[in-house]
């Protein structure tokens, strides 16, 4: 974890204080790592993958049968 801190600055506002944190903070890369990762998804299991993989070749032997019986047209 990256910590951004910013001291004050004597005679200086609470407006440019908050402007100088919010430029370090965009600089550090902060948001743009916490944005990415709010939506990721943890690998699937190896139970998961057996699974859709059976599925997929099940699918694909079944298509096979129907363009072999007609009941599909090939390209």
């Amino acid at each position: 974890m990256i910590n951004v801190e910013i001291q004050k600055n004597p005679n200086e506002s609470t407006a440019s204080i908050i402007r100088r944190f919010t430029k370090r903070v965009q600089g550090a890369g902060i948001l743009v790592k916490v944005r990415g990762e709010r939506y990721a998804s943890r690998p699937q299991s190896k139970y998961k993958r057996k699974t859709s993989a059976l599925r997929r070749i099940a699918r694909r032997v079944e298509v096979e049968r129907l363009k072999k019986l007609g009941k599909i047209k090939t390209k």
